[in-house]
Order: structure tokens, then C-alpha cells, then sequence
């Protein structure tokens, strides 16, 4: 199979990753931070590098404000919820996915908490600003188009009114190195599964000192258990239960590994969206919605058919593994003017080839001239 699905969940581990997460398995079945036992130890031990180097990763200022969880939608969930202040007022983004989009409805309905959506730029972000804006939430890489927002602008406009900066970096940890010091973000959300490079059940959730988050999961942590509230010093306050070990310590690696690949990781991405591009130009009845990027998404329709008809023929009769339809971004379609027909998705890793992208356009060429969709 050719894999071009890696916006989804990154198809490629390197081999430490992997070894990471299966080790744990074979030889590290023990509770971090439950008991004092040899075995409980080095697992916590293991937690805790991996926090070194997911810290080292986006220059984080602490290491215990930085929260593992099970994807990157727990982690935006977290920092919503946790920072909702009832009556206020946040600025999003039409490019935001509906882990952000059905979390501010949430937030609207529990807590009376209004918000306005912008196209996105930092002009129409700062225009939005009102006395009770709290937080702006900005999706830093379109998980449909690939479109890149400016982090530094928006950050010192977020910094100049004193308001809260997330950033979804789901699409772009990993792809480019974001340095949440010098970009002035104060809460930042990724997947591990995805450019990081690790495995599915990770997640991450790293925030500044000045900010504070509270717990939406309450339980065991390991620590003050005679105490029936919940911990108030970071980690714990955040980490609930039992961690997932395998998935910690394969993001661990995952992290260590990235960092001094980034910058060629970037270059290659760029090179293959920019080849499939030109490419997909050349076919009758494709409209291209990205730009070549470093983030390798390229997003397009095929004259009025569903993409995920589409989609669907290249799994099929070709065996590509790509996703049509709304990508889980219903307003950035509506901005598209393809809420109907939704759009075709290609996204690469690094490991992809400009082999595989020639037969991925060989394809799409075929169904474009034989309608079979």
C-alpha cells in the first residue's frame, strides 16, 4: 500500500520508537508512580525523560507542566475546560478542527462563554478583541489545506493584551520546530502519532508558568493519597490514573529523534507537496486547495464528485491509502465553499517518495478520465 494518510496518524516509527513502546511491554510492566518497587521506579524514571525531551522539544519552561494524554483532543479539551472562565470571551479560527469547534460549543453552553471566528490572520485577531477575551485558539497548521498561521504575530498580540495563546499544533509538531518561548505561546496541544513520530494513545499538553489549568479527570496520582481532593502541583493535578507507559516512552524517543531532523523532515515534505502540486495542475477537472508546504497536506476535488467517493476508488483499485470528505474541519469547508463534496486528502511523511507520488498522479488521472467515482 502506498500510505498517504499520515495528516491521520503517522504510517512510519523509527525503529528506536518501536523498540520503546515494546520493551515497556516485554520488561516494564510496573504502575510509574504507584509503588517503590525496582520495576514502578524505572517506569517513572522513563516518564520522566520523556518529559525532558518533549520539554527540550518546544523549549517548555517547566518540565511538570508538561501533560501527557491520549491524543491531542484530550489535551485541547484540558486546556479549554481547564482555563474557562464563565462569561468570557475567546477568539478562534475557521481552521480549526471539532476538537477546538465542539469543545467552545461546550464552554458556550456550560459556562455562558462567547466566541468569534476569524479567517485566521493576526489584523482580523486583533480586531476581535474585547474587554473579556480571555484566550485565543489558533489551529497553527490546517489539517485540510496545510495553511500555516503566524504564531509570532498572533503571540505578540495575545502578549500586548494579556490574553491566553493556544495553539493546535497537531499537523505541525514534529514538521517544524516551534519554540513556545520566543513565538509567545502559553498553552500548547500535539499528537504524538502524527509528526512527532510516535504511536497512537499519545498526546501532549505543555504550558507556561504564569498559566494555570485545572484538572476535568479526577482520581488516583500516586501522591497524597490520605487527601481526597485532587493534587494542586503539576503533574499529578492534570494525570489522573494510570499512564500509558508504551506510548509515553515511544513519544520519549519519538522526541529525542525529531529534533535534529526537523529542519530536512520539513525540506522533504516541502519538496513532496510541491512535485504532487504541479503534478495534479496537469489533470482535468482537479482543483487544488494547498499551497506546497513543509506539512505535507495537499487537499483537492475532482470536477463535483464526493471525495469520498473518490477516496474510496484509490483504496480499492490502487491500494493509496488517502481521506476524503470534511477532515472534521466543518468551517473551513464552509470558508471553501466544499461543505457539500468535501475534498480529497493526500498527506505525507517523510519516509514517502516522488516514486509514489507519480503513481498516485497516474491514478488520479485515470479516475478523472474514466469517471469511475
Amino acid at each position: 500500500m502506498i500510505y498517504f494518510d499520515n495528516a491521520a496518524t503517522g504510517g512510519f516509527k523509527a525503529a528506536a520508537v518501536l523498540d520503546a513502546a515494546i520493551n515497556t511491554l516485554k520488561y516494564l510492566n510496573a504502575n510509574p508512580g504507584r509503588s517503590g518497587h525496582r520495576l514502578a521506579l524505572a517506569g517513572a524514571k522513563t516518564v520522566i525523560g520523556a518529559r525532558m525531551a518533549v520539554q527540550s522539544l518546544f523549549n517548555a519552561e517547566d518540565t511538570d507542566r508538561v501533560i501527557f494524554t491520549k491524543n491531542t483532543t484530550e489535551a485541547l479539551n484540558l486546556a479549554l475546560i481547564g482555563t474557562a472562565k464563565e462569561g468570557g470571551h475567546i477568539i478562534t479560527t475557521v481552521y480549526e478542527h471539532n476538537s477546538v469547534l465542539r469543545t467552545l460549543t461546550h464552554l458556550k453552553e456550560r459556562f455562558g462563554v462567547e466566541y468569534t471566528v476569524t479567517d485566521g490572520s493576526a489584523e482580523q485577531i486583533r480586531a476581535a478583541i474585547r474587554e473579556n477575551t480571555y484566550l485565543i485558539a489558533v489551529n497553527h497548521v490546517s489539517n485540510v489545506t496545510g495553511r500555516e498561521a503566524d504564531l509570532s504575530a498572533i503571540g505578540k498580540i495575545a502578549k500586548e493584551k494579556n490574553v491566553l495563546f493556544l495553539t493546535d499544533a497537531a499537523q505541525s509538531a514534529g514538521h517544524a520546530d516551534i519554540d513556545v518561548q520566543k513565538t509567545g505561546i502559553d498553552l500548547l496541544c500535539a499528537a504524538g502519532h502524527k509528526g512527532l513520530g510516535g504511536i497512537m494513545g499519545s498526546g501532549v499538553l505543555v504550558f507556561d508558568k504564569k498559566t494555570e489549568v485545572r484538572p476535568v479527570l479526577f482520581g488516583g496520582t500516586g501522591t497524597e493519597s490520605i487527601n481526597t481532593a485532587q493534587p494542586r502541583f503539576y503533574p499529578e493535578r492534570l494525570e489522573s490514573g494510570t499512564l500509558n507507559l508504551p506510548a509515553i516512552a515511544a513519544l520519549g524517543e519519538a522526541a529525542i529523534y525529531i529534533k535534529p531532523n526537523i529542519r530536512i523532515f520539513g525540506e522533504t515534505l516541502y519538496t513532496l507537496t510541491d512535485a504532487l502540486i504541479a503534478e495534479l495542475k496537469n489533470i482535468r477537472g482537479v482543483k487544488i486547495y494547498s499551497e506546497p508546504n513543509r506539512y505535507g497536506i495537499v487537499s483537492f476535488a475532482l470536477d463535483s464528485a464526493p471525495s469520498a467517493a473518490v477516496a474510496d476508488v484509490l483504496s480499492s483499485e490502487y491500494d493509496i491509502a488517502v481521506r476524503g470528505g470534511l477532515h472534521c474541519a466543518p468551517l473551513v469547508h464552509k470558508h471553501l465553499g466544499t461543505a457539500e463534496s468535501g475534498l480529497v486528502r493526500a498527506s505525507f511523511a517523510p519516509q514517502n517518495t516522488l516514486k509514489e507520488v507519480a503513481v498516485f498522479v497516474k491514478a488520479v488521472s485515470r479516475i478523472a478520465s474514466a469517471g469511475l467515482y
